[in-house]
């Protein structure tokens, strides 16, 4: 895979979980871990794609 196209696709991933956060604090049933650890998770990637970019 060239970089490029491994870019692309942790942009992809980020806006995903993007949405997915959303979600998450949109639903009173959702729990504040499983938000925090999509955040984490996010966080990662925006350093990875950070990382990579540079």
């Amino acid at each position: 895979m060239s970089l490029d196209a491994h870019l692309q696709e942790l942009r992809k991933k980020h806006e995903i979980l993007s949405r997915k956060i959303e979600e998450a604090q949109r639903s009173p049933s959702t729990d504040e871990l499983a938000i925090r650890d999509l955040k984490k998770q996010k966080l990662r990637l925006k350093e990875e794609i950070s990382r990579l970019d540079g």
